[in-house]
């Protein structure tokens, strides 16, 4: 028969439960935790001072005095200074990093526009790399980097973070993660995740599809990524390639796609298809997240041209939409990156073909709703899974991190 848990395995769940719990929900009191968590006060209290030792959480008096006479129950909140994750987002247009205290603050960051052109690899490290390594400069001495994540829009494979096929961004064979690891010199390993499935894990948890534990998370930049998060986890597949939305086709008879295929979903309503529509493609240095916008709101003024460029790849989002929400019947379908401002402007096309192309039963509860996280949404995705390892294991983990001592040459 198999043994059940023992006492250590319930501390090291209910201490990670009650960390998870005040780095989501934010401070809460002891009174709350044991409600919420199911615990005795007791209990709480031990579990809280094992925390507070660690330097994971602090315990204070409630900064409003409640309505119950007696004394006021302890308010514990997350170390946010000084525990904190590294987050990086490699965007096609844009690298961007964030030191993201417990608790989810974003405490510093540091962001750059870039090229959509070929990348050198080792450029792309020193870069990410040097911001990195300022903003670690400037966390108080005893302030400790529990995890780091980077967000690639890219295929990952989950085994090993090796960057598989990056269509719209390839940095070889260079395995990302392990390169900035070692110029960062913290002693964590970076974690590299396809910058769609952090998207969703962000508003799954801290955005629009919060309580929502069946969502689809769709996400633009050149090209478009999705996430899919089912029964509350990341649905990822075998090798952890699943959730690629963008190369589902859509039109076989469409544009050729980087990927080999043709009429993929993001070769209909990606950057470049409506820019193309809008008559917008040659202009000189109008690319990215900025030409996406300038066309949604040349469609509000009445630009004819933008408008109907907006009504095409509605149309085809629609389609892909609907297909969608007949596989996965989700309760919450969220548009991120540059497809936020594109469902914005094409809102009535994408409900009108999920309308007439999607099964009855599936599409009557389903919302469409846009990323409540905005742009910040892969980053902050790249931060809570960051987090997992020292919310699952608070006290193994921390104490690895800091024996021996690592420093910032």
């Amino acid at each position: 028969m198999k043994a059940g848990p023992s006492q250590e395995d319930i501390r090291r769940h209910n201490l990670g439960t009650l960390l998870r719990f005040v780095h989501l929900r934010g401070p809460a009191s002891r009174a709350t935790l044991a409600e919420s968590l199911g615990l005795n006060r007791s209990t709480i209290m031990a579990l809280t001072a094992d925390l507070t030792a660690a330097g994971l959480v602090r315990e204070e008096l409630p900064r409003r005095p409640g309505r119950r006479a007696g004394r006021p129950s302890l308010v514990v909140r997350p170390e946010s200074t000084r525990v904190y994750v590294l987050a990086f987002d490699v965007g096609v247009d844009r690298l961007a990093v964030a030191r993201v205290g417990l608790g989810g603050e974003i405490l510093d960051r540091r962001e750059a526009a870039r090229a959509q052109q070929e990348v050198d690899p080792a450029d792309l490290v020193n870069a990410l790399a040097g911001a990195a390594r300022a903003l670690v400069r400037k966390a108080g001495r005893d302030a400790v980097c529990v995890g780091a994540a980077l967000a690639f829009p890219g295929i990952v494979r989950r085994a090993d973070d090796r960057i598989m096929f990056g269509p719209n961004l390839d940095v070889g064979d260079l395995p990302l993660g392990e390169a900035l690891s070692r110029r960062l010199g913290l002693g964590v390993p970076v974690a590299v995740c396809n910058d769609a499935d952090l998207g969703a894990l962000a508003e799954h948890e801290r955005g629009a599809g919060v309580g929502c534990d069946d969502l689809i998370y769709l996400h633009g930049d050149v090209g478009v990524g999705g996430g899919i998060i089912a029964r509350g986890r990341l649905l990822g597949g075998q090798e952890g390639f699943g959730g690629e939305i963008g190369h589902m086709v859509v039109n076989p008879g469409g544009r050729p796609c980087a990927c080999g295929s043709r009429g993929c979903l993001e070769t209909e309503v990606g950057e470049r298809t409506l820019l193309a529509h809008a008559e917008r493609a040659e202009r000189p240095g109008e690319t990215g997240r900025d030409a996406v916008r300038a066309v949604v709101d040349a469609a509000d003024r009445g630009d004819i041209v933008a408008r109907e460029a907006l009504h095409r790849v509605g149309g085809w989002l629609g389609f892909g939409v609907a297909n969608l929400v007949n596989i996965f019947n989700p309760g919450l379908v969220i548009f991120g990156g540059t497809l936020r401002d594109v469902y914005l402007g094409s809102a009535a096309q994408v409900r009108s073909v999920l309308a007439t192309s999607a099964l009855a039963a599936s599409r009557e509860k389903v919302r469409l709703r846009t990323a409540e996280l905005g742009d910040d949404a892969t980053l902050v995705g790249a931060a809570e899974f960051a987090f997992a390892d020292v919310l699952a294991d608070p006290l193994q983990v921390l104490a690895r991190l800091r024996e021996p001592e690592t420093t910032l040459s």
